[in-house]
């Protein structure tokens, strides 16, 4: 049975810190053909593209079989490069998972995806998990989340939120996993909306959908989100992947 759900996968060739990233091998399989993969465990996603700027990962994808569309090198973020990718698209929901996360799991992707199956008047959902890292919550890298009696995000910050002024021990902090639901009528009017000032202070593009009154319905999960910026990275996740599945 088919859930009317596109997923997409924006993959950039340009990375200030590594540059051809998509194609970079983990374990001798390119990250774009290991997240291709994860996405593929998901049982709600009835197609799958990959929306890219750069012909040599247009041709990788195309050599294992995968969509893929060419959008513009000049779009700001990847919410925009998907945007111009579904436009022929004929789907109700779509799912924009990060094309650096190469441990993404097929469940974490349909927990996102079914609060929009649900009702239909959410417009947006997301990840979160709970932090059991203390030095994740004053780690600007690590984006935090606060929420309220429904689950939706009420702010989202660089900065740990909430400030724990008495130091309750009893205080939790949860992060934001970078893996967004959206109603595809809605994306477009999303991407034509102003960026305010807080959006340009944090460098969180889903604080614009907040500053203009929309909610972001947040899901908790278990999943350890872990992306590829870095060499270092690239080690990581390749010990996670011997420790797991012995390759």
């Amino acid at each position: 049975m088919k859930s009317n759900v596109l997923g997409v996968i924006p993959a950039r060739y340009d990375s200030s810190r590594l540059p051809g990233k998509p194609l970079v091998k983990i374990a001798g399989i390119p990250l774009i053909k290991r997240v291709w993969d994860r996405c593929c465990q998901s049982t709600l996603i009835d197609k799958l593209l990959v929306a890219t700027d750069d012909e040599r990962i247009e041709a990788f994808v195309r050599s294992f079989g995968g969509n893929v569309v060419m959008t513009s090198k000049n779009h700001k973020s990847g919410t925009d490069r998907i945007s111009e990718a579904v436009k022929s698209e004929d789907y109700k929901l779509v799912i924009n998972i990060q094309g650096d996360e190469p441990l993404i799991s097929g469940k974490v992707i349909d927990s996102a995806i079914a609060p929009l199956l649900a009702n239909e008047k959410c417009l947006i959902s997301s990840c979160m998990k709970k932090i059991t890292v203390s030095e994740e919550i004053h780690n600007p890298n690590v984006v935090k989340v606060i929420t309220d009696h429904n689950s939706d995000a009420i702010y989202f910050s660089r900065h740990p939120i909430p400030f724990n002024r008495n130091l309750d021990s009893e205080i939790s902090y949860f992060k934001h996993i970078g893996i967004y639901c959206y109603q595809k009528s809605f994306l477009e009017i999303y991407c034509k909306l102003e960026s305010p000032v807080i959006e340009n202070t944090e460098k969180l593009e889903q604080l614009r959908a907040l500053y203009h009154g929309y909610k972001i319905r947040m899901v908790e999960t278990n999943y350890e989100s872990i992306g590829v910026d870095t060499p270092d990275d690239i080690l990581k996740v390749e010990q996670i992947l011997e420790s797991q599945y012995g390759k």
